[in-house]
């Protein structure tokens, strides 16, 4: 399973299933669990650990040390969940002490071509990041959101739960949960209608998410005052939380 001219470490753990293709680079401290497929040309360096049935495409790099000039060569980590699909050419590097020391990609992601995760961001669970999207530094994207093409994401910034980004858009600020953001500064545009339907989310809800999304941006409140609102419809409609939760976490302000 393990191609001959690819360079494995004799310190690196690898599950027996484990397929590591030519000319591919395995170094110290990697561990990584059964099912996964590594193609040719990917270099995986350490810490790092990879979950089970994860597929990573030629070129990529992943668990490389950050170019951060604070970092001094500290043993920080990478790990990398379930069932994430990593195509070519994309880079995620290694944690830095001034944060966790963890960088974090959860389950059943798809990461294009070109993307780049940088240092101590964590990315949760069924999110897309479409070709060529940048995370900075200490990025937080929740599950189930979408960037797409070229969107570029300001350190320390979070993207909340089923929120979305349209093509090319500079995300400098917090992104609440299920709200659509587009341009240059990013702009709050609407909900992620379309991604709520797909994923199942009822009418009700829907039309409350909306409702919530008009009190935050179109009544001309406070955001305290907005989250007060927001908290009389929790109990009709619990989804609702999760919009609140991600404008109580917001440290940068949220996108106008």
């Amino acid at each position: 399973m393990i191609h001959p001219t690819a360079i494995v470490d004799p310190t690196a753990e690898i599950a027996d299933s484990v397929e590591v293709g030519p000319w591919s680079f395995i170094g110290p401290g990697v561990i990584i669990d059964e099912g996964t497929i590594i193609e040719p040309h990917v270099v995986v360096r350490g810490p790092t650990r990879i979950g089970k049935r994860n597929h990573i495409y030629q070129f990529s790099t992943v668990g490389e040390a950050t170019p951060d000039l604070k970092y001094r060569n500290e043993p920080t980590e990478l790990h990398i969940g379930d069932d994430n699909v990593i195509r070519e050419n994309v880079t995620i590097h290694r944690g830095t002490v001034q944060d966790k020391s963890l960088t974090l990609i959860g389950n059943k992601n798809l990461i294009m071509a070109y993307v780049h995760i940088g240092h101590d961001s964590v990315v949760g669970d069924n999110t897309i990041l479409v070709n060529n999207a940048a995370l900075a530094g200490h990025v937080v994207v929740g599950d189930w959101a979408i960037l797409s093409g070229y969107t570029l994401v300001h350190q320390f910034c979070k993207l909340g739960a089923h929120s979305f980004s349209g093509m090319g858009t500079a995300i400098g600020k917090d992104v609440p949960a299920y709200v659509t953001v587009a341009g240059s500064p990013a702009q709050a545009k609407t909900i992620n209608l379309e991604g709520l339907r797909r994923r199942g989310f009822g009418s009700h809800a829907i039309n409350e998410i909306r409702r919530a999304y008009k009190i935050i941006y179109r009544q001309g409140l406070t955001l305290d005052v907005a989250i007060e609102r927001l908290e009389n419809m929790v109990s009709q409609t619990p989804e609702i939380q999760l919009l609140i939760d991600s404008l109580r976490n917001s440290e940068r302000g949220i996108v106008r």
